[in-house]
């Protein structure tokens, strides 16, 4: 089985906390969303780290000695 792109992960991630976030669930439903909601939490904290091991493998000097960078980002404008 494929692996789940990183944001369609991220994308239910969000919309269970929405949905805790509004209150308006039982507490076994909570609980539920709650526990799913940990789980993409992890698949997501997990693909991170992946992600953060390939990049510091690309900028790794020919001396083996990593520099790492913050990474340039664009801050989103409303």
């Amino acid at each position: 089985m494929p692996k789940e792109r990183f944001e369609d992960t991220f994308k239910k991630l969000e919309t269970i906390v929405n949905k805790l976030e509004s209150g308006d669930l039982s507490l076994e439903d909570s609980v539920k969303l709650f526990e799913e909601g940990m789980r993409l939490s992890r698949l997501c904290s997990e693909r991170l780290a992946e992600v953060q091991k390939r990049v510091d493998l690309l900028l790794k000097s020919e001396e083996g000695e990593i520099h790492s960078q913050p990474f340039p980002f664009e801050e989103e404008t409303e």
